[in-house]
């Protein structure tokens, strides 16, 4: 099997998962969220973008239901030993499969958890699983109870975010040494994935960013590729990626001689993101991280031009995001943890100027002070 982690740390989670569950009144869990399935068996598709299931029992029983194309995935992936296959064809009811697999696992009459806030089930098939185990069971929303377990990370775990946080600055190393005015985004972009190809590395949950000139300013990925200027300003978020855990980054680099603007930016960001590490601690919260952010960025005169968030938890992800719960909003009273993996990012966008400047990197929260996983400077980057 390809598995990713001792099976004893599968079997903690599980332990830890069950526990959350009776906590709750739960008799079981019915998990539609692939990360859930990654993170508690090892499972690894991106099949979920189909209909399938993953069940476990406040007894321990563990089942999934999914597509044939997935079998042999979750057989040399996962600890899964339990594996059942809902048939395609035309009238397809895999909702209706799910009852069957569950009133074969003693599941009838039973108050279940169930996680509806999910990219692989879709509003059409949740009305099909709501409508399939009416009177069958209770169902009860159980969004954030794997979550919340596994936004704090085992030292195995923590292992993978380092190895991740090394490949996101072989991607900048990457991408620096092909900045220069004429050079083509795509040659920058395909050096960054390439360089965490090399290394080990995944592919991300979601695209990298790349931007140059207006589109630097851009907070998304968008298709078609342009040279850079003479004087320009490049715009990139990219991550590390190991094993599905990512180290997410962002830097705009100025290529020529920095505008007042890119200059006032930077000094607001890197005041900035010094008093995020001040909150990046345990017994703050994330919404005094964003507060934190903010007063900086305000001071600045920089209002106008910062978002209403500062960052977010990273982890193991599958597409279409690598952005991951808690994240860092106003007055968010999640508390900040150690094991928490965070990526702060100091974003600024001036539209009437047309210039951006971006600084981020994700960190490992300890017990006293945050582990960036990045060792390349945060000075500004110039070409």
């Amino acid at each position: 099997m390809a598995l990713h982690f001792e099976r004893a740390e599968y079997k903690a989670r599980i332990a830890n998962t069950i526990a959350a569950m009776e906590s709750q009144g739960l008799d079981g869990l019915l998990m539609f969220q692939q990360e859930s399935m990654y993170y508690l068996t090892g499972y690894d598709t991106f099949g979920f973008c189909f209909f399938q299931c993953l069940y476990l029992g406040s007894d321990g029983k563990l089942a999934l239901l999914t597509r044939s194309a997935d079998l042999r995935q979750a057989q040399h992936t996962s600890i899964i030993a339990d594996i059942r296959i809902w048939t395609d064809a035309a009238g397809a009811k895999p909702a209706v499969q799910l009852k069957d697999m569950l009133e074969s696992l003693g599941a009838r009459g039973k108050r279940l958890g169930i996680e509806s806030q999910s990219y692989g089930l879709t509003h059409f098939n949740g009305k099909a699983v709501d409508e399939a185990l009416s009177g069958f069971c209770k169902l009860q929303d159980a969004n954030d109870l794997v979550n919340m377990i596994r936004v704090v990370k085992s030292k195995a775990e923590l292992k993978y975010v380092r190895k991740a946080g090394e490949l996101g600055d072989a991607a900048l190393k990457a991408a620096i040494r092909k900045t220069k005015a004429g050079a083509d985004e795509g040659d920058i972009l395909a050096a960054q994935q390439a360089a965490v190809f090399a290394g080990g590395g995944d592919y991300p949950a979601n695209e990298f960013i790349i931007g140059s000139a207006r589109d630097a300013l851009l907070c998304r990925y968008k298709s078609g590729r342009r040279k850079l200027s003479k004087r320009d300003q490049l715009t990139l978020e990219w991550a590390g990626v190991y094993r599905h855990y990512h180290a997410a980054f962002m830097r705009t680099v100025m290529i020529g001689k920095p505008t007042k603007h890119h200059v006032a930016m930077d000094a607001a960001a890197q005041e900035a993101l010094a008093a995020v590490e001040e909150k990046l601690r345990p017994g703050h919260t994330a919404g005094e991280v964003f507060a934190a952010h903010a007063e900086v960025m305000d001071a600045h005169g920089m209002k106008e031009h910062r978002l209403n968030a500062c960052g977010y938890s990273l982890g193991a992800k599958f597409t279409p995001s690598w952005m991951d719960s808690p994240m860092f909003y106003k007055d968010n009273p999640v508390e900040i943890r150690s094991g928490m993996v965070f990526f702060a990012h100091m974003i600024l966008m001036n539209s009437d100027a047309g210039a951006a400047y971006c600084l981020g990197r994700t960190y490992i929260i300890g017990d006293k002070k945050p582990e960036p996983v990045s060792k390349y400077p945060l000075e500004m980057i110039v070409r």
